[in-house]
């Protein structure tokens, strides 16, 4: 017993030592007193440039041939898949295709919620035999009554 009394002793003063060094490590007067931010009389002084007219900025209303044939080429490799989930899910799925494209063409969304038929219009136009595979597959009279939830 007394060599475990010795042990036990020898490791509580190596924490008792280990405590007592961290906590004067922490309450250390080495370091200068933080002085309190004061106002300067430099100013710094950021200008940033009106945009151009000829900006970059996609037109969010406006909806260009490669917009349009990129919405064919999207939905042209889901008919197949469509046709066999099902009306529902196909359903589903498609709507996901259509918001995914209008996201990707700058945020087109809020032209294909205020005129679902846009969709009907554009594939009419730039990929008929597509439209029709998916009128087929969805089983519906027009790409418009196929997205949900928009009136």
């Amino acid at each position: 017993m007394n060599r475990l009394s010795i042990a036990a002793r020898i490791v509580l003063s190596a924490g008792v030592l280990t405590a007592g060094a961290l906590l004067s490590a922490c309450t250390s007067n080495d370091e200068p007193d933080i002085a309190p931010a004061t106002p300067t009389t430099n100013s710094i002084s950021i200008s940033i440039p009106a945009p151009s007219s000829s900006g970059g900025a996609p037109n969010t209303d406006q909806i260009t041939s490669a917009a349009a044939t990129q919405l064919c080429d999207m939905m042209r490799p889901e008919v197949g898949k469509w046709r066999d989930e099902g009306t529902v899910l196909a359903k589903i799925s498609f709507n996901g295709t259509v918001h995914n494209w209008a996201a990707r063409n700058g945020g087109l969304n809020d032209v294909v919620i205020t005129d679902r038929k846009i969709i009907d219009t554009i594939t009419l136009e730039h990929c008929p035999d597509v439209r029709q595979q998916v009128l087929d597959a969805l089983n519906i009279p027009d790409l418009a009554s196929g997205l949900a939830g928009f009136n």
